[in-house]
């Protein structure tokens, strides 16, 4: 029978404790500390999962400068009708705005970084509402 598996997108940063904090009250979702102080995860609802590890010689991805690629970014969906909302309270726990212009419909995509600077979008997701 094989092994069970789950996976979970970790982020490096210098400071975990802070970073797990604000990707788990920007998605409602909950912080779990073990032993090691260096890896968080962060768990939520529709099975948002993902970790922050500190490396103490991290430095912030540069996107969009042409000579770094990106190379990962989470994409946070987001109901069409709740982008403004979703984009005051990302703004709100600490992102910084990279392009947030309203391309309207279907198609909205708004990028931000996170607090230790990598990249993440809202992206409208039609025909489903937050619960």
């Amino acid at each position: 029978m094989p092994v069970q598996k789950t996976s979970v997108l970790v982020l490096d940063c210098a400071e975990p404790e802070a970073l797990a904090e604000f990707y788990a009250n920007f998605l409602e979702a909950e912080v779990r500390r073990g032993a090691d102080p260096d890896f968080i995860e962060v768990t939520g609802p529709e099975g948002v999962r993902l970790a922050v590890r500190r490396d103490h010689g991290f430095a912030p991805p540069s996107w969009p400068r042409p000579d770094d690629s990106l190379q990962a970014h989470l994409h946070i969906l987001v109901p069409q009708e709740g982008m403004d909302e979703a984009e005051r309270e990302a703004v709100g726990h600490g992102a910084r705005p990279i392009d947030t212009k309203d391309n309207g419909g279907p198609r909205d995509v708004r990028l931000y970084s996170d607090p230790a600077g990598h990249t993440f979008a809202l992206v409208a997701r039609e025909g489903r509402t937050a619960d």
